[in-house]
Parts: structure tokens; sequence; C-alpha cells
């Protein structure tokens, strides 16, 4: 069994209109969501055995939150590639990773990330699948199960989705 928990970066800020897309860092109602999502993946020992994060300010400022909650215990491997990268390109990058780990954390941004978890998720017509078909917003958190034992196999519509929840949820 392997598990994705894929979290889309929280809410940033567009106050500055000469930092480049990758610099923004996030908003204040950002670094509250990430809060309350780091608050829950914490109640419900929701800890990845490896973090792969884009290099984006925001997605780094998003994890730091969640870590700083959650601890740091796993490597968080911040890579340019998964800056905007499409839901195939993330697919083939957690198909890469090393077998130990029975679980990742893959902190993006859309619309490679909500791409993703859609061709993942072998539909079952859940609410929760629903919701997240209709929006997968900032601080959005979807985690999907799949009875694999290698990460290579890891493949479309194969995967189950186990809970989907955004930081209105947590309030």
């Amino acid at each position: 069994m392997k598990t994705v928990i894929l979290l889309r970066h929280a809410k940033s800020s567009w106050d500055d209109a000469t930092l480049d897309d990758h610099d923004r860092p996030l908003a204040p109602r950002g670094e509250r969501a990430a809060g309350l999502v780091a608050a829950f993946l914490h109640q419900k020992a929701l800890l990845p055995d490896v973090i792969l994060c884009s290099t984006a300010r925001r997605t780094r400022e998003t994890l730091a939150r969640i870590q700083a909650v959650v601890g740091d215990d796993a490597p968080a491997l911040i890579e340019r590639d998964l800056y905007l990268a499409p839901a195939a390109s993330l697919l083939d990058r957690l198909r890469r990773l090393g077998d130990d780990a029975s679980s990742v954390m893959l902190v993006g941004h859309n619309p490679g990330l909500e791409d993703l978890a859609g061709a993942l998720v072998a539909p079952t017509g859940s609410t929760a699948e629903a919701r997240m078909a209709e929006k997968f917003p900032t601080a959005g958190l979807a985690v999907i199960r799949s009875d694999i034992g290698v990460w290579s196999a890891l493949s479309r519509r194969k995967a189950a989705l186990d809970l989907f929840v955004i930081p209105k949820d947590l309030v």
C-alpha cells in the first residue's frame, strides 16, 4: 500500500506586482490556512515518509508551516521541475520514488496537482470525489491510497480517494 498526499500551496499574495510568479509569498489568509491544514495533518497522523515540494516561494512557505506543526522528520526534496508541472510529469516523479517510502506528500500547484488527483483516483461516485472534481482550492488536501508495493506501479484510475479537505472544512 502506497499513500499520496497532495497539498496545493496555500493562498499567495499578489500585493507586489513586480514579483515574478515563482517568488510570490503567502498571503496572510494563506498563512492561516496552512496552519489549519498542518494541525489537521498532525491530528490525523498523516505524516509522510518523504516530501516533494516545488521551488516556488509559496510552496516552500506552505511546507514550512506544515513542518512547524508535524515536524521535519520526513526529508523534504525541493525540486524545480515540480514548479507548475503538469500531471504527467508529477506522476512520472512519483513513480521514481524509492520503494522504502510508503507515503509521500507533494506540495505543488494547479492545474497539475488537481489533474493528477483526478487521474489517479478510480471513480466511485463519492461526495469527496465530487468536491475534489468541482474545485481543488489553495491549501486543498487530498489523501490517495493505492494498493501497490512499488511506486513504479502507480497508475491512472487505480487508487482510492481517502479524503479531501479544504481550509473551510477545518474552521
